[in-house]
């Protein structure tokens, strides 16, 4: 029976650092990484902006910082986890540094930092827009120094293993929910086999693969969030989805492709169809507004003039400036026929980071004993309401650490639990026809994206919650019937998000943050964090 000591599920910036960490210490022993894809397939892969960190004390400050993420959060963020981020951070983004991470310097070596919508300083460190980029390919590097650190791709869990797969009745209310490993699907194989593990990381990203339009790719499913929900674990704050204001615009492509906001940052300036600056009837930061409300800008100017995008105008930006800064970008537009220098870029938000998810304490320990999580999958209490731009990598470094030193000092008391069942596929046969998994994802991306996207009503609510049912109800039955694959596994699991955003969104009886309700458009009595 496979086993091994520390068991990580992705590898992004979080379940990297964490592995690391973990390896540096305890050279004797095994972490395993098992991811869906191939190991550099993450959503960290495509953060292009940066990630912010107060590393220059005469023009910034950690109290700047933490001012900044509180009022972009609208009131729900910890502030003792918004401190303890903000100011570890510094620390944690030396050591990739250190581990051959590259950020932009000027010609005297000093590092370049951009400004973000909600940031009141030049703090953002990036390597020109590919920074999630660097920040993968440097980490896996690392990794690939230490022998007991074990990657598997093309390996897809399905479960967390508990009490329940022992016989036992496990429950919300249950006392004491253990996590002893995974079944997992080997894609090579077909086989579920199970994997038993002392602890457990939960780093499975984001799931913005549940909208039809999202800057996530497409293994961004929330299996993560959809796994420890089934195993009775709780989670909190889905209701808070994050749309990116600036997706680059093409009719009917997905993944999105992702304008950063760091080219407003430098200067870039959204118009309307009628070529109008629209943001200073909308906020008096006007383009640099917290992403939430410059999302509904431009959802309300979308509306308003009836057209499907608005526009980026870059035309009056220093050039060379722009090209060595956004390379990517210029060279993608030019693809789709666009001369970001010369025209106008059009632009529409698309889902792009959940800010709830798992709940964790302050070292990222979930209600499941012995699984932990961070990253985009999980809730610190950090981001609250809505994410300042470029923190999410931050967290993910220093909650990585955190988890790392608390699993560190648990690791010596756990043991391999006996007697866990095999996968019981007996009686199950291959789908007959694929249409079955594939319309009803279609109809799922419908749903969340006409009924529950960045403006809501309890109506639309309400019939989305139909609409699920239904679909749950259709899927659950394919599910006992089917062999599993990972295209029915994923479509389970997005019914499940779809589920907790739109249970999120009915409980929350205001609007606050990303979550904006036209039957209660302004703050009520403060509503606290909604755990499921």
């Amino acid at each position: 029976m496979p086993q091994t000591d520390f068991l990580v599920i992705g590898s992004g910036i979080a379940g990297l650092t964490f592995a690391v960490k973990t390896a540096q210490q305890f050279p004797d022993k095994t972490i395993t990484i098992l991811t869906k894809a191939y190991a550099d397939e993450t959503n960290t892969k495509y953060a292009q902006g940066g990630i912010a960190v107060v590393n220059d004390d005469e023009h910034d400050s950690f109290d700047k910082h933490i001012s900044d993420t509180l009022i972009a959060g609208d009131g729900l963020c910890n502030e003792d986890i918004v401190r303890a981020v903000v100011t570890e951070g510094r620390d944690r983004v030396d050591e990739i540094i250190n581990w051959g991470t590259n950020f932009d310097k000027d010609t005297d070596g000093e590092y370049l930092r951009g400004k973000e919508g909600g940031h009141s300083e030049f703090r953002i460190l990036h390597f020109k827009d590919i920074t999630g980029f660097e920040i993968e390919r440097s980490l896996l590097a690392e990794a690939a120094k230490y022998p007991n650190i074990v990657m598997n791709n093309h390996w897809f869990v399905v479960d967390i293993i508990t009490q329940h797969h022992l016989g036992y009745l496990v429950s919300k209310s249950t006392v004491g929910i253990e996590c002893y490993g995974v079944y997992v699907l080997n894609m090579q194989s077909g086989e579920i086999e199970q994997l038993l593990a002392k602890l457990t990381l939960m780093a499975s990203g984001g799931c913005g693969q549940v909208y039809r339009t999202t800057t996530n790719p497409r293994i961004a499913t929330g299996d993560g969030i959809a796994m420890v929900y089934r195993a009775k674990g709780r989670i909190e704050n889905m209701e808070f989805i994050q749309f990116h204001p600036t997706a680059l615009y093409e009719a009917g492509v997905s993944p999105s492709f992702l304008i950063t906001e760091a080219v407003r940052g430098d200067g870039g300036i959204l118009r309307n169809k009628e070529g109008e600056a629209f943001m200073e009837r909308y906020d008096p930061r006007k383009d640099l507004a917290p992403r939430d409300i410059v999302a509904r800008a431009i959802d309300s100017e979308m509306k308003r003039t009836g057209t499907e995008h608005v526009y980026l105008d870059c035309r009056h930006m220093d050039k060379e400036k722009f090209l060595h800064h956004f390379p990517n970008i210029y060279e993608r537009c030019l693809k789709s026929g666009i001369d970001a220098l010369t025209q106008l870029i059009p632009v529409a938000p698309a889902a792009h980071y959940s800010c709830g998810g798992i709940k964790v304490d302050e070292y990222g320990r979930t209600s499941i004993r012995n699984l932990y999580a961070c990253g985009e999958c999980s809730s610190t209490g950090l981001h609250g309401a809505n994410r300042l731009a470029s923190n999410s990598l931050l967290e993910a470094l220093v909650f990585a650490h955190r988890c790392h030193e608390d699993s560190s000092r648990a690791i010596g008391s756990i043991g391999f639990r006996e007697g866990i069942p095999e996968w019981d596929a007996a009686g199950t046969t291959k789908p007959k026809e694929m249409i079955l998994i594939t319309q009803s994802l279609k109809e799922l991306q419908s749903v969340m994206s006409d009924y529950v996207g960045i403006v809501r009503n309890d109506v639309r609510l309400a019939r989305a919650m139909r609409r699920l049912d239904l679909l749950h109800e259709e899927t659950e039955r394919l599910y006992e019937a089917s062999t599993l694959s990972p295209q029915l596994a994923e479509l389970r699991n997005l019914i499940t998000i779809g589920y907790l955003i739109v249970k999120g969104a009915q409980f929350r009886k205001e609007s606050r943050g990303l979550h904006f309700n036209t039957d209660y458009p302004q703050h009520s009595r403060r509503i606290e964090n909604i755990v499921l």
